[in-house]
This record gives structure tokens, C-alpha cells and sequence, in this order.
């Protein structure tokens, strides 16, 4: 005889007929499968996802006001005149209702007139703005100002018409 040790000749042996013996076990598949579990209606969220800007945004304030954030000028004036008025009434209704909320005015010049004379300019534009809003209601410690002059334009043309957008005063919410 061989000197095969029987140990581990019996345990192949074992494996092998237990293999066999469990594929003789195997059932046929169902001729028709079970329906589909129905499906489970999730939980309503018990917190609603706002749908529109954060309130207290700038995005927030320019839906709320339109075209109203910003106020315009004539050529080397500051004066606040009734269209200009009248977007500083929303602008201060807006602000009443958020009275934890604080802005700063931008004050812009056109182009034409030196650095220093349209740095001026914005200035008294915007402290113009700001004395209106407060004349209005609205707390001093929640404005801020500053001139930028004919830095920053929004139209870059050199004609009335892009300086008629340049000339103006931006409220801007600070976050």
C-alpha cells in the first residue's frame, strides 16, 4: 500500500462527498417570482427647506426692493430728487423689517473729473443716501459709507448714457 497518511486523505474525501451531496440538494427556480415589495413612503420632513434667498442676503434685499438698491445722480450733483426718494422709502421699509441687519452706501462718480474731485463726489452722494435713510427712520450705527468715485464703474462706454449708470449709490447689506 502507499504510505499516504490517512488524515488528510479522509478529509478530501469528506469535502468531496459533502460537495456532492449538497448539489443533489438544490431546488429548482420558481416558475413565477413574488411581486416586488411595495415601496415605504419616506417620513414628511418636520423642517421646510427655505425656497428663495437667506433673508438678510444681498440677494435677499434686491428681490425685496428691485431696481430700488440703487439710486442716481445728475452730472456733479448729490441731491436726493423724488425718484431717488421713493427707492429710499423701500429701501428703509426694507430695513425696518430687519433691523439687525447693517449696509454699507457706495457712492460712485463717472469718469470725467479728476481722482481726488470724484472721490468727493461719491462721498457726499452716499452720506446724501444716508441722511435720507435716517431722516427715514433707520439707525446711523447701521449705515456705513464710502466713495469709491469713478473706480468701480458698471458701464465702462464714455458716453451719457454709461455715465448716467456710473453716477450713483449703491446699498450694499454686509454679512
Amino acid at each position: 500500500m502507499n504510505s499516504i497518511p490517512q488524515t488528510p486523505l479522509r478529509t478530501a474525501i469528506l469535502v468531496a462527498a459533502s460537495a456532492t451531496t449538497l448539489a443533489a440538494c438544490s431546488k429548482e427556480p420558481p416558475e413565477e417570482l413574488p411581486p416586488p415589495p411595495a415601496p415605504v413612503e419616506a417620513p414628511a420632513e418636520t423642517t421646510a427647506q427655505p425656497s428663495g434667498p437667506v433673508v438678510g442676503s444681498q440677494q435677499h434685499f434686491e428681490n425685496a426692493v428691485g431696481s430700488s438698491t440703487t439710486i442716481y445722480f445728475d452730472t456733479d450733483r448729490f441731491n436726493i430728487d423724488s425718484s431717488d426718494a421713493a427707492a429710499l422709502q423701500e429701501q428703509a421699509q426694507y430695513f425696518a423689517q430687519f433691523p439687525q441687519l447693517t449696509f454699507t452706501i457706495e457712492g460712485h462718480a463717472d469718469e470725467r473729473g479728476t481722482r481726488e474731485y470724484n472721490l468727493a463726489l461719491g462721498e457726499r452722494r452716499a452720506n446724501a443716501a444716508k441722511n435720507y435713510l435716517v431722516s427715514l427712520g433707520v439707525g446711523t450705527d447701521r449705515i456705513r459709507t464710502i466713495s469709491y468715485g469713478k473706480e468701480r464703474p458698471v458701464a465702462l462706454a464714455s458716453n451719457e448714457a454709461a455715465w448716467a449708470q456710473n453716477r450713483r449709490a449703491a446699498s450694499v447689506i454686509i454679512n
